[in-house]
């Protein structure tokens, strides 16, 4: 009985363990619009809730085998870059990045600094059907789909 016992064992062990789906993931737009199943997902984002008149624009490019997420503060210049690649969470999708793959730029002010020094994530979740929130430790902001 017991040498039965080890031979089911194996198949018994992953009932009781925890389930992990596979993470799918892009690096490029066509893989991104893939995931999301929407071929005319936006590449261009502005943000539609601060509240100093000055909306971030939010570019997703491209770059070296990577998807760039490009934040520009208007008439105050670049905020943040990340690099990396985007992967489809439960509520919708994020970027990991290590600190040495984000640069914050001098509209960066000295919380975002502090927060993603040493890396963090952007998520973006869909707000109905033409918003998106995206957010990181600390800040949030509401975007539409802006100008191409």
């Amino acid at each position: 009985m017991r040498q039965y016992f080890f031979l089911f064992l194996p198949l018994l062990l992953p009932m009781n363990s925890e389930a992990h789906e596979s993470q799918t993931c892009a690096t490029t737009i066509s893989e991104l619009r893939v995931m999301l199943a929407d071929q005319a997902f936006p590449l261009i984002w502005e943000e539609t809730s601060m509240n100093d008149g000055k909306p971030l624009v939010v570019s997703i490019r491209e770059n070296k085998g990577n998807i760039l997420l490009e934040f520009i503060k208007t008439r105050e210049g670049l905020w943040a870059e990340s690099a990396g690649v985007i992967c489809k969470t439960g509520a919708g999708i994020e970027t990991r990045f290590a600190g040495k793959d984000i640069r914050l730029g001098p509209a960066a002010n000295w919380v975002l600094r502090y927060a993603l020094s040493n890396g963090g994530k952007f998520t973006l979740t869909r707000v109905g059907s033409e918003q998106l929130n995206i957010s990181t430790s600390g800040w949030s902001g509401i975007f539409s789909p802006g100008a191409k």
